[in-house]
């Protein structure tokens, strides 16, 4: 089963900054009021370490803008490393450089290799100023790991083509929808598929400990002869031939900008059930070379600063409800995003729980599923 490893590939090969501009220009005042400053002692610190090993961040997605940003205000130097990687490289890299100077100081993985980490013991301890905004479903309690961005499933809806825009998950139900609802792929295989089955049990009387709900929804989907197999991309949801793609926000989202002018796409969170969040942890090597610059770097992502950075690329930031809650979110960006306050009623399942989930699609979905 596909996780959320692979979409954040996706995200990282073509994530346009599409509120980059925003962020660039209104220079977040006044953000320190919401997230304190870091210790003055451990700003020193970090600064004698002088230089900070990351590993698999992309400078093509937010991530460039925000080393270079870290790298300004504390006049050190960030030194990314295999910038293309998944988590399994990160793990490995932390095993095979333990005790050199050009080891990772810290990661960001995919939940799953987070817990195979901390049984590891690759992982140190703590807690950022902010951590008390982060939900405690993500993060470790010692402070090993600790969500930093996630996704949510949204609809993106081709208004050529679709007269009436589906608001929830049961409106796609709807008669009028017939063959245009489409997912990324097989959920057996594509974590954003899976997602969307998680998201529809959840908004159908399921839970996370019970995805039956999600197979049941697209099988009468399908049986409707509203569920489109064909895999959704932007190629097929531009020319309307998957008019509407469930997939990843951060993915539709950027698409919809994008394509301003030539496609007009709505993307929709539906109201129905809590948005289904899948996410990436950050975590601090144990034997990082350069430990106090990996804890600053780490007290700037859970920042204002540093979490509106993630929302510039579409991922939302793991604060994002206590920001919006505190009006450090500046309109601008605000009015770029659907349903602003459906965030704040995003969950998040446990490893046990997707991997129960996932172990049920993989014995349900061909057999309910009938196209």
């Amino acid at each position: 089963m596909a996780s959320f490893e692979t979409s954040r590939r996706a995200l990282l090969r073509g994530g346009s900054l599409a509120l980059g501009a925003s962020l660039l220009g209104l220079k977040m005042p006044g953000l320190a009021l919401a997230s304190p400053a870091p210790a003055a002692d451990l700003v020193t610190a970090a600064q004698r370490e002088k230089v900070l090993n990351t590993i698999a961040l992309s400078p093509n997605w937010v991530y460039g803008k925000l080393m270079k940003d870290f790298g300004a205000k504390y006049g050190v130097e960030v030194n990314p490393t295999n910038p293309e990687g998944n988590s399994s490289e990160e793990l490995q890299a932390i095993r095979s450089l333990k005790g050199q100077d050009r080891a990772p100081d810290c990661v960001d993985l995919a939940p799953s290799f987070a817990q195979q980490a901390v049984t590891e013991g690759l992982l140190a301890p703590y807690k950022v100023a902010t951590w008390d905004d982060i939900p405690a479903s993500v993060k470790d309690a010692e402070g090993r790991f600790y969500g930093c961005y996630y996704g949510i499933i949204t609809f993106a809806v081709n208004k050529a083509v679709v007269k009436t825009v589906p608001r929830n998950w049961a409106d796609l139900l709807k008669p009028e929808y017939r063959g245009m609802v489409a997912m990324g792929g097989n959920p057996m295989r594509a974590g954003d598929s899976f997602a969307a089955v998680m998201a529809a049990a959840l908004a159908n009387g399921g839970s996370f400990d019970n995805i039956a709900p999600g197979i049941e929804f697209f099988a009468r989907l399908a049986k409707e002869g509203n569920y489109n197999p064909t895999q959704s991309d932007k190629g097929t949801m531009m020319s309307g031939q998957t008019p509407i793609a469930l997939r990843w926000d951060y993915l539709n989202l950027t698409i919809r900008d994008d394509e301003a002018g030539k496609v007009d796409f709505e993307v929709v969170v539906p109201d129905d059930g809590a948005p289904f969040g899948n996410y990436y942890v950050q975590g601090i090597s144990a034997f990082a070379p350069h430990p106090n610059l990996a804890k600053l770097w780490e007290e700037f992502l859970f920042s204002d600063e540093g979490q509106l950075g993630f929302l510039s690329g579409y991922a939302h930031p793991i604060r994002f409800g206590r920001m919006l809650d505190q009006g450090v979110i500046p309109k601008e960006i605000l009015a770029k995003l659907p349903s602003p306050e459906a965030y704040k009623r995003v969950s998040f399942a446990s490893q046990a729980q997707l991997d129960k989930a996932k172990k049920t699609v993989a014995e349900e979905w061909a057999k309910e599923v009938k196209i």
